[in-house]
């Protein structure tokens, strides 16, 4: 391709308005070898590792390069009463953790199995020591051995949040969820970066002593898998239902918060029970109680494991679509939004099935690694990775110099180049708040420019330039609708503090299929 037909054929591509399409899944492993895992997430900033949690050992464990490392991040096995549903049931990292190291846990302590969130401070992202542990919140007593909910993450508003359970049994027969002094059956949100004062001065029951100011929302049977978009905000709860009906909360980033999601009042959309409940309580399908988005029934499984909406870079057309699980069916759904309402459910589970004899069981919860590529934990050891079955376009072709931040910048692509989708050439690791421009051209021919440094795509037939932002990141969408090709691409940062003024990327080959 000439250097005018890649001009001709990117103003082309960049005018047509894609036509949607389902790209095909599969799943990779990430890691496997674990006991009983739980959770998997990332540490802010980090994509190098996957912090999984181990419900009964007690153990935070490290993935890097898809091999579990020896050292376990922190082991909590003295502090946890595991059995039951019981045991190391939440990691959430401080948003600052790059700088505080600070990271929290929830879990069922040992003795009596109340509900504990404790803070420690890692030594790096490697290691922590258990002698670093303080208490934030808690002891909330548990008064069965189930239901005892333990998710908990950051908000976008920098709170952090935790789903309780109703304290277990069956049909929470103390109607926990409704009562509005206990902190059973809620989802709680707490300031944990005040020293003293818990309850942050916007949580919607503050100053009304008929309730806990601890509370969010209330009326949930066991929010054991829960997530925010990091997209919009908005709040995705996963509820386990009773002997009927799994539902789907939702609250968007608007929330106010004092949702009612109605449990025991009902169960999904149907009326289940008001016994030993306060005589407080609206009745069954009164407009205060906030119904579920999408529900199914018990033929289709028997306990709803929570998931997160896709906001991955590496498969565009799945964007927004809510994932989510039956643990005893081990179904996976995707779920299409349009703010209000489920507009349509996809039935994955073959689809994600992964190649060869695994299969995935027993989906304790999804996660998210940095970028937002999603994660699937099998509670029978294993970690997976939704990935698309077409590959990635793009090839590391090496080279790039550093800048004076100490950092080589980083051209990473993602996303397809298929009917529908397109790919993002993102700059990382470059001096922040600097201008930057993306070279393209048809030919690898490196070649040392000046004092630039080694630039491959050269002759440089098109050039589109941005500026860096605070985090030192820029990004260039690719469009899909180019005529086959092998496009070789850079990323030249302006960085007057280095001996040639520029800092160069590795450069990338993408090829049009």
């Amino acid at each position: 391709m000439t250097s005018q037909l890649l001009r001709a054929a990117f103003a082309g591509a960049l005018a047509i308005t894609a036509i949607a399409a389902q790209t095909q899944l599969t799943t990779v492993q990430v890691a496997t070898g674990f006991s009983a895992p739980l959770y998997a997430t990332a540490a802010p900033g980090d994509r190098e590792r996957i912090y999984v949690v181990e419900q009964a050992t007690g153990r935070i464990r490290i993935v890097r390069g898809g091999v579990i490392q020896a050292t376990p991040f922190i082991t909590l096995n003295t502090r946890i009463l595991t059995g039951g549903e019981r045991g190391l049931l939440g990691l959430a990292f401080h948003p600052q953790f790059q700088t505080n190291r600070y990271f929290y846990v929830n879990y069922t302590r040992a003795g009596d199995g109340a509900t504990i969130i404790e803070r420690f401070t890692a030594t790096s992202a490697d290691i922590a020591s258990i002698t670093t542990g303080l208490i934030m919140f808690g002891p909330i007593a548990q008064p069965f051995s189930n239901h005892n909910g333990g998710g908990i993450q950051f908000g976008p508003d920098g709170y952090l949040y935790c789903g309780m359970g109703d304290g277990g049994s069956g049909g929470d027969p103390s109607c926990n969820a409704q009562n509005r002094l206990s902190l059973l059956g809620k989802m709680l949100r707490l300031d944990v970066d005040h020293p003293t004062n818990r309850i942050p001065p916007t949580n919607p029951f503050v100053g009304n002593t008929a309730y806990r100011g601890e509370i969010w929302a209330l009326g949930v049977r066991n929010p054991w898998r829960w997530s925010f978009d990091r997209t919009t905000g908005d709040l995705w709860i996963g509820d386990v239902g009773q002997n009927a009906v799994e539902e789907v909360d939702f609250a968007p980033a608007s929330s106010t918060g004092g949702e009612n999601y109605g449990w025991k009042i009902m169960e999904g959309t149907s009326c289940y029970s008001t016994a030993s409940c306060p005589t407080y309580i609206v009745p069954c399908n009164n407009a205060a109680l906030r119904l579920p988005v999408w529900t199914y029934t018990h033929g289709s499984g028997c306990s709803i494991t929570g998931g997160y909406r896709y906001r991955g870079c590496a498969i565009h057309d799945l964007d927004g679509w809510y994932f989510c699980a039956d643990y005893c069916s081990n179904t996976i759904w995707s779920l299409a939004f349009n703010g209000t309402a489920v507009t349509q459910v996809v039935n994955r589970t073959v689809e994600l099935d992964p190649a060869g004899a695994a299969t995935i069981t027993s989906i304790t919860s999804f996660g998210e690694d940095w970028d937002g590529e999603l994660l699937i934990v099998s509670g029978a050891g294993t970690v997976w990775k939704v990935v698309p079955r077409i590959g990635s376009p793009a090839r590391d072709l090496g080279f790039g110099t550093q800048g004076s931040n100490g950092r080589i910048p980083r051209l990473e692509v993602c996303g397809l180049l298929t009917a529908g989708n397109s790919a993002e050439c993102w700059l990382r690791q470059a001096l922040p708040n600097s201008a930057a421009a993306i070279l393209f051209g048809v030919t690898n021919n490196p070649t040392v420019v000046g004092s630039f440094g080694t630039v491959v795509p050269w002759p440089v037939d098109f050039t589109v330039t941005f500026p860096t932002d605070a985090a030192g990141e820029a990004m260039f969408t690719l469009p899909s609708g180019l005529p086959p090709a092998v496009l070789y691409a850079q990323w030249a940062v302006a960085d007057l503090a280095t001996s040639s003024g520029i800092a160069l990327s590795n450069a990338v080959s993408i090829t049009w299929p």
